[in-house]
């Protein structure tokens, strides 16, 4: 008599249940990412409508839709807009390449800084003051753009090109990280003209948001978030480990070099227009992930909302806590993100890599 064995017996009923606790889960995240998005609008009107200088919504609203050249219009539609455009994207693009960053390194505390792009940009730009004589904002945006993608092709080529790991990217971004912030300190100490016009660079600011400097920049992040989305998948296979990737079908080296490329455009172009903002990058995937799971393809465009979120919210609240004057956005953040991440850390179940 043939008795049919219980692996083949239960593997109907057993995978049936499976495929529809699958779609519930997507439809939950799906939601919640719409979700996600609906606070992103509320912040973004929030920081149009909330600054240093109280304005009733009222001549917020006339600002917006009736521009006719008063203060306020004035205030709202060339300062506040700006302002609010480039928190948009520069968070979307530091909490993508702080996601990005994590995987490629297989490290749950790496952050935009980790591979000396914010190094390189700061040295671009001391250099470019120091030596060249730049002094706008737009001008330092090129200098610090491209810095950070030198720093970044160096710290690749250090960390072994092509057979480059975790463990000697992170290494070779952090020796170059410290080389480059001593000879920002030392010419920031021989010039008091570059540290004069440095400092408020460096602390991380949104307050010189301007058209130009948004035009200049967003090319470079929209090429960078669809690079990020672009590898998903194959980020999805690194995080297993090199072997289990290869055995998946991943292509390594080209896995790598799109994510450095990609974090290059993403964080080059965020601190180029406003300094090294810190942390956000560093939370925003972890906070993500207590959320979605690992999955790269969820992590990604939840890290492109949640991050603007708490980059314009926490300028928000800059602009309201020192009135009339305001504290600049990268102090707030991690004056704001730290006890939240110590939290995090604390939390037995803590989303792992």
């Amino acid at each position: 008599m043939l008795v049919e064995s219980p692996s083949e017996t239960n593997a109907g009923p057993a995978a049936a249940p499976d495929e529809p606790a699958r779609t519930g889960r997507h439809a939950v995240r799906a939601v919640g990412l719409l979700v996600a998005v609906g606070v992103l609008v509320l912040v973004c009107l929030a920081s149009i409508a909330i600054g240093a200088k109280a304005l009733p919504l009222s001549e917020v609203w006339h600002g917006l839709f009736h521009y006719s050249g008063t203060n306020g219009d004035v205030l709202v539609r060339d300062v506040r807009v700006p302002r609010t455009v480039l928190g948009l994207i520069a968070g979307a693009a530091l909490g993508l390449a702080g996601a990005v960053m994590q995987a490629l390194t297989r490290n749950p505390l790496a952050e935009p800084g980790l591979l000396g792009v914010n190094a390189g940009a700061a040295a671009a730009v001391v250099s470019a003051i120091t030596f060249l004589g730049v002094t706008s904002l737009t001008g330092y945006v090129w200098f610090a753009f491209g810095g950070a993608a030198i720093v970044s092709v160096a710290v690749y080529v250090l960390g072994g090109s092509r057979s480059a790991n975790p463990v000697r990217l992170a290494l070779a971004g952090t020796a170059v990280t410290a080389a480059l912030f001593g000879y920002v300190n030392a010419v920031q100490l021989l010039d008091s003209a570059a540290l004069d016009r440095l400092r408020f660079w460096t602390v991380g600011s949104l307050a010189s948001a301007n058209p130009e400097t948004v035009s200049r920049v967003w090319p470079f992040i929209a090429l960078g978030v669809l690079l990020a989305l672009f590898i998903a998948r194959p980020l999805n296979a690194l995080e297993m480990g090199d072997d289990t990737a290869r055995a998946l079908g991943a292509h390594l080296t080209r896995t790598r070099v799109l994510a450095m490329v990609a974090v290059t455009l993403l964080c080059g172009a965020a601190t180029a227009a406003c300094g090294p903002i810190v942390f956000i990058g560093l939370m925003i995937p972890h906070l993500v992930r207590t959320i979605t799971g690992p999955n790269m393809r969820w992590i990604l465009p939840y890290a492109a909302v949640l991050a603007p979120v708490l980059l314009l919210g926490a300028d928000v609240v800059g602009r309201v806590v020192a009135r009339p004057a305001e504290l600049q956005v990268g102090i707030v953040t991690a004056l704001l993100g730290g006890p939240v991440f110590i939290h995090l850390v604390r939390r037995k179940r803590m989303a792992q890599l």
